[in-house]
């Protein structure tokens, strides 16, 4: 038998509870940090250094490039070099500054991730300007309320993005005085700008304001604000995060020393594709990696229909994702294999556990089968370009029979981490080739301290035989308040500790599994407390659904759900069971339903969860839950609030169904 690895080492001992205190876990930190946390690189203590350094070792370097698109047909990436954004990012600053924009003020940027969005990034970083991210997919009200709250006075925007910008008016303009198109401006749009009280410009418009101008840049100081991301919160208005130099530099460090540790260097050779939301730290954070190394970032075209398209063509070898693109890779290669025919599936089958089963036993994924990599997964790699050699999932759980399956078929490293905007996204990471790390976020990253803090009202104790409670983040990673919310800062920033919200279970190893939300506790009528995420968790298991919500308050006595089925899986049942029609309307059918409904009980017992946790009715939702509908946050978490009010009758019939028959005793 060989002793387990284990990941972590005790930095503090744990304490007791004490009045009004509950008790906490011992600190723990990652073993790379043995001898303390990374120093910066010398010279590197802002965003703006990290770019600058950058331009200054690699300036002939690939940096930004975009797919070339003549007679509506997308062609090869051209580039632009690190010297060449450089040169671009210093005009834009003197433009900026010409326009009167000083130091300290806030610059909006609004629009899908591109050249002109890392530029204008680029430009607030050396003018010591808040870079104010507006969420690509947030409708005119929210983004009408961070121009208000942050007091945006510049906002650069996508083209197509300006009519959305101009319903934020009159009320962003009180502070919005200035608007840069990322590509040209219709002279219609000048006149509405005019009459809005709004200066537009088109980007080459804009670039020549500064001409003839320089400016001399601020210091910048660790301790300075770079960016305001707002968090489309499950409830309430969004919150602006304040993130510091500090912390940007703090988590590239980290990130690239994790690297260093499992083998997995960035270098400039790197090549990332960016297309999850820039206005999302987790990418920001990558990318701030991805210039520190002197790698090439490529942007997507913006529609996901088109992204493996841009795959093919980039040939990234940085891969990051959230969970629900990973699920449609994962979806549409298991539609392949069963269209497949018979002999391919059984080859696929052998080949996934001979590879699989060496994987266990403690060989890399390189070496666990170069023949079936060769011969049976090789496609799927090259689907993703042919050199993708890191995939990181980020921003929500990924599940476990996914992240296997990716492990072992995509012939390079999936790694799964976990973090917070107000943490600076990566917190903990799992490793590659350490299959007990599956089903986890891994170990902590080697920049942050972590303890867990009991809560007692739902029985989760930190100084357990298994350690469960509230994941609590020490160290210089962690936000500087939210903005103008010094009370809500206050919630969660205690004596040094970010108090996260999510319950998490140590591992053996020193990984960490999240289990739970603190938040999202209620009390049934019979007084049970009712941990919903949990059950979400274990009801997702069921493979005929994709997502569902579960639903129960204290004036009711038992759980009901929406859940939104896997249309593939419940189609190929309809047929097996004799249901006719389309996709819509076996979602209606009763037969369909009961099946389900069938399927979740049956999780239900298999997980042993308790009588009352046990769903007793099920409404099929055809449209998958979306951010149109304001039932998501960009992030794809639940906004639990907008679920109830949007299905408050579908809810209410269920309950009244069945009490009715439960009253009867059906």
């Amino acid at each position: 038998m060989t002793s387990q690895k284990i990941f972590i080492f005790e930095v503090e001992a744990a304490k007791e509870a004490t009045d009004g205190n509950p008790s906490v876990g011992p600190v723990y930190r990652s073993t790379f940090a043995q001898n303390g946390f990374p120093n910066p690189i010398d010279g590197i203590q802002s965003c703006w250094d990290i770019f600058r350094t950058a331009v200054e070792k690699y300036p002939n370097n690939r940096m930004l490039g975009r797919r070339e698109i003549s007679n509506g047909k997308a062609g090869k990436y051209v580039w632009k070099t690190y010297k060449e954004v450089y040169d671009i990012v210093i005009k834009l600053g003197n433009s900026l500054r010409s326009c009167g924009i000083k130091e300290g003020e806030k610059c909006g940027i609004y629009g899908i991730n591109c050249c002109e969005w890392i530029i204008s990034m680029e430009a607030c970083n050396a003018h010591g300007l808040y870079c104010v991210p507006l969420y690509d997919t947030l409708g005119a009200g929210a983004v009408e309320f961070i121009i208000s709250h942050a007091e945006v006075s510049i906002a650069f925007v996508e083209e197509k993005k300006i009519p959305e910008l101009f319903k934020t008016c009159p009320n962003s303009t009180k502070y919005m005085k200035t608007v840069v198109s990322f590509g040209g401006v219709k002279p219609e749009q000048k006149e509405e700008a005019e009459k809005l009280g709004l200066v537009i410009h088109s980007w080459d418009e804009f670039l020549k304001l500064g001409e003839g101008k320089q400016y001399e840049l601020p210091i910048k100081k660790p301790s300075d604000i770079c960016t305001i991301m707002y968090t489309s919160g499950t409830t309430g208005d969004p919150k602006g995060v304040m993130i510091s130099n500090e912390s940007i530099v703090t988590i590239t460090t980290g990130v690239m020393h994790f690297l260093g540790n499992v083998n997995a260097s960035l270098s400039e050779k790197d090549v990332y594709i960016s297309y999850l939301p820039l206005a999302h730290v987790f990418d920001r954070a990558i990318e701030e990696c991805i210039i520190q190394v002197g790698g090439s970032i490529g942007f997507w075209r913006g529609d996901v229909k088109l992204l493996i398209e841009d795959l093919g063509e980039l040939k990234p070898s940085i891969f990051c994702a959230v969970p629900r693109v990973l699920d449609r890779v994962y979806t549409g290669l298991q539609q392949k294999l069963s269209g497949g025919g018979f002999f391919k599936k059984k080859v696929f089958d052998v080949a996934f556990s001979y590879k699989f089963g060496n994987m266990k036993k403690g060989q890399s994924h390189v070496a666990a089968s170069p023949f079936c990599d060769k011969l049976v997964f090789n496609k799927v790699k090259q689907g993703l370009g042919g050199n993708v050699r890191i995939i990181l999932s980020g921003a929500a759980p990924l599940a476990s029979h996914i992240e296997s399956f990716l492990r072992v078929v995509a012939c390079c490293n999936v790694l799964q981490g976990y973090g917070l905007t107000e943490s600076c996204a990566g917190t903990f990471a799992t490793f590659p080739d350490e299959l007990d790390m599956l089903g986890t976020v891994g170990p902590p990253v080697p920049n942050v301290d972590i303890r867990l803090e009991s809560v007692p009202e739902m029985n989760y104790d930190a100084l357990g035989s298994t350690p469960r409670g509230e994941i609590c983040i020490r160290g210089k990673t962690l936000f500087s308040g939210y903005y103008k919310r010094e009370d809500l800062t206050k919630e969660v920033l205690i004596d040094g500790w970010l108090h996260t919200g999510d319950v998490g279970e140590w591992q053996p190893n020193g990984s960490m599994k999240i289990i739970d939300r603190k938040k999202n506790i209620f009390k049934l009528a019979q007084g049970e407390y009712v941990a919903v995420e949990n059950l979400e968790n274990v009801y997702s298991q069921v493979e005929v659904i994709e997502s569902i919500w579960v639903y129960g308050n204290s004036f009711e006595s038992f759980l009901v759900a929406i859940a939104n089925p896997a249309q593939q899986t419940l189609e190929r049942w309809a047929v097996e069971n004799g249901v006719n029609g389309d996709f819509n309307s076996i979602c209606q059918n009763a037969k369909a339903k009961a099946f389900i409904l069938g399927e979740l009980v049956k999780t239900a017992k298999e997980n042993k969860l308790k009588g009352f946790e046990i769903i007793k009715d099920v409404h099929l939702e055809p449209v998958a839950f979306d951010m149109e509908r304001d039932l998501l946050t960009p992030t794809y978490k639940k906004k639990r609030p907008q679920l109830l009010k949007y299905y408050q009758n579908v809810i209410d019939e269920m309950y009244k169904t069945t009490k009715e028959s439960l009253a009867s005793g059906q």
